[in-house]
C-alpha cells in the first residue's frame, strides 16, 4: 500500500477512494488539489483536516495544490447544506479569495524548485472568460441530468430528507463546475487526483467522469471522514455556536488553545491523531501514558501545543500558556491588560464610571452598576451561597473593590459560579 494512504488509515483520516489510486500514486509523483470556498475573511478549525491532508500528502513526495473558489463561492456547494447559500458581491468575494490566499500559504511550501512544491490557484482565473452558451455546449452535454441527480447531494435536498424546499438551478449546477475545476486542472496542471471531505465524494467523482468523456483520461478522488466528536456531536463550534477561526484577530489564540485544552479524553486520543504531525510511536506512548494518569491531562495538553504551534507559532502558544496558567491560578495580580483581553475576549461587559466601581459595595456594583445580575436581591443571595468572585478570588457582602483590585488599572472580572464571566471596564 502506498505510504501516504497508510499514513491516513493509521490516522483514522480515510473514507473512500476510487480503484487506481494506490497504484497512481506509487508509480510517480502525482499532483492532487483540495478545493477551499471564501464563504468568510478566515478559514476556521473545520478546514484544518483539508489542510493537513495536503500537508502529508506534501510530505509524502506529491505535489499539492490549494483551490481557492472564487468561482464557486459565488454559488455555494450544497453538499451537506440545507439551505440556500446567501450569494456575496463580487467586491467582498474577492477580499475573502486574498484573506484564504494569505492563510494557505503558511501551512504548505511554496517554496523552492521542487516537483512537489506547492501552488495556489483560484478557479474565478479560468471560469471568468466563459460564457454560459458555451459552457453548457463544451461541459454540460457531457454529463446527463441523470448522472447528476443521482448524487446523494442533489437526493437529499430534493426527497426533503434534509428539510430543504428542494435546490436552486444555481446550486444543482455546482458539482458539475467543480468537475470542470478538476478537468481543467488535469489538462493544465497535470492533476491526477481531488482529494476532500467524504461529502465531496459525488462532486470529486462528477470530475473524474469529465475527464473520462471529455479528455479521455483517468482520474482518480480519495476522500476523509468528516469529523465529529467522540459522541457524535458537532466538532468545530462553542456551545453558543460560534466557529473557531484560524485567524487569531476573530479567535485568540487563547480561545483557540482552550479548545483544544478542553478536549474529552476520547476526543484527545483521535484528535492527537488527527490534527498533529506527531509519529505513530510517540503517539501511541503518549495514550497509553495518559491512561495510567489522566488527570494530568498530558494528552490534552501536547494536542494543545502541536496544533496551537502549528496555526498560530511558538511565540502565540507560549502567550497561550502563560495566561492559561495565570487564569487558573489564584491570583491574577500578575496579568497584563493584553492578556486579560486576549483571555476574556468575546465576554459580556460594561464599561462604569471609576466613581461606581471603587469603594461601591459589591451588591451595588453586581447588580445596579454593572448589570451582571439583574437585581439586589439576586446579588445578594448569590453572595450568600458563595458563588461570586472578583479577579478569581471569593468575596461577601462587605466587599468593596479598591484602586489595587483594577487589572492593569482598568478591568474587573467578575464571575457566578465557574463558567459565568462578565468585565467591568473601568473609565
Amino acid at each position: 500500500m502506498n505510504s501516504f494512504i497508510e499514513e491516513l488509515k493509521w490516522r483514522g483520516l480515510f473514507a473512500d477512494m476510487m480503484p487506481g489510486t494506490d497504484e497512481q500514486l506509487n508509480k510517480e509523483v502525482t499532483t492532487a488539489y483540495i478545493g477551499f470556498d471564501p464563504t468568510a475573511d478566515s478559514l476556521h478549525i473545520g478546514s484544518l483536516i483539508q489542510i493537513k491532508i495536503l500537508a502529508h500528502f506534501q510530505q509524502h513526495g506529491h505535489k499539492p495544490i490549494a483551490l481557492v473558489g472564487g468561482a464557486t463561492g459565488m454559488i455555494g456547494d450544497p453538499s451537506g447544506k440545507s439551505a440556500e447559500r446567501n450569494l456575496l458581491d463580487e467586491a467582498t468575494l474577492l477580499h475573502y479569495v486574498d484573506c484564504l490566499k494569505n492563510q494557505l500559504s503558511r501551512f504548505l511550501d511554496f517554496s523552492g524548485n521542487e516537483p512537489n512544491k506547492a501552488e495556489l490557484v483560484n478557479n474565478y482565473d479560468w471560469m471568468k472568460n466563459i460564457s454560459f452558451l458555451d459552457f453548457a455546449k463544451n461541459v454540460g452535454k457531457n454529463i446527463t441530468v441523470n448522472y447528476m441527480m443521482a448524487k446523494d447531494s442533489v437526493k437529499k435536498r430534493f426527497s426533503g430528507e434534509s428539510g430543504a424546499e428542494g435546490m436552486s438551478f444555481t446550486e444543482f449546477t455546482y458539482q458539475l463546475i467543480q468537475g470542470y475545476d478538476f478537468l481543467h486542472l488535469y489538462q493544465n496542471n497535470n492533476v491526477k487526483l481531488q482529494m476532500g471531505g467524504s461529502d465531496q465524494w459525488g462532486n470529486i467523482t462528477t470530475g473524474t467522469e469529465l475527464i473520462r468523456r471529455k479528455a479521455q483520461g483517468e482520474a482518480f478522488a480519495l476522500t476523509v471522514p468528516l469529523i465529529t466528536k467522540a459522541d457524535g456531536s458537532k466538532f468545530g463550534k462553542s456551545e453558543s455556536g460560534e466557529n473557531y477561526w484560524l485567524d487569531k484577530k476573530k479567535t485568540s489564540p487563547y480561545k483557540f488553545y482552550q479548545f483544544w485544552l478542553n478536549a474529552t479524553d476520547a476526543d484527545a486520543e483521535r484528535f492527537i491523531k488527527f490534527y498533529t504531525f506527531l509519529g505513530k510511536e510517540e503517539i501511541e506512548a503518549l495514550i497509553e501514558e495518559h491512561k495510567t494518569a489522566a488527570h494530568e491531562r498530558k494528552l490534552q495538553k501536547k494536542l494543545a501545543e502541536e496544533v496551537t504551534v502549528w496555526v498560530h507559532g511558538k511565540e502565540e502558544y507560549e502567550k497561550a500558556l502563560r495566561a492559561s496558567e495565570i487564569l487558573f491560578s489564584k491570583g491574577m495580580e500578575h496579568m497584563t491588560g493584553e492578556i486579560f483581553t486576549e483571555i476574556f475576549d468575546g465576554i459580556s461587559n460594561c464599561e462604569v464610571a471609576k466613581s461606581d466601581v471603587l469603594s461601591v459595595n459589591i451588591v451595588d456594583l453586581l447588580s445596579e452598576k454593572s448589570g451582571f445580575l439583574k437585581s439586589k436581591s439576586e446579588a445578594t443571595r448569590e453572595l450568600k451561597g458563595n458563588s461570586i468572585s472578583v479577579n478569581k478570588q471569593k468575596v461577601n457582602e462587605v466587599y468593596t473593590a479598591n484602586e489595587s483590585d483594577l487589572i492593569d488599572g482598568k478591568f474587573l472580572l467578575l464571575q457566578k459560579g465557574k463558567k459565568s464571566y462578565f468585565i467591568v471596564k473601568v473609565i
